[in-house]
């Protein structure tokens, strides 16, 4: 089942060292089976205010989007972005085809 790394940058100092992250984020996704479904705009909002820029990572598994997030090549990157970044990161399990709203009510 998918999961995905779900990111919520409040803000972001686009310098070099954000330039170097985008330029090396992308190798290190690739063993784990990770891929880019949103990053950033452009937004339509049609409930409440903007919070951050959003950036949304898919993986096959959560167990795979766990190693990636730990892998040492992205620790290797990743202060270039909480150095010049803040916000919010998880990661979170997604839902079969079958899933429907009153799933979470369990009964």
């Amino acid at each position: 089942m998918p999961a995905y790394v779900v990111a919520i940058l409040k803000e972001t100092d686009v310098n070099d060292d954000i330039r170097s992250y985008l330029e090396r984020i992308d190798p290190t996704l690739k063993p784990y089976e990770g891929r880019y479904i949103v990053h950033g705009g452009p937004y339509q909002y049609v409930e409440g205010e903007p919070d951050g820029d959003l950036v949304m990572l898919e993986f096959p598994t959560l167990e795979l989007a766990s190693q990636w997030y730990e892998s040492a090549a992205y620790r290797e990157i990743k202060p270039l972005r909480t150095n010049n970044s803040s916000g919010t990161v998880f990661l979170v399990q997604g839902v079969p085809p079958s899933h429907r709203a009153t799933d979470i009510l369990g009964g």
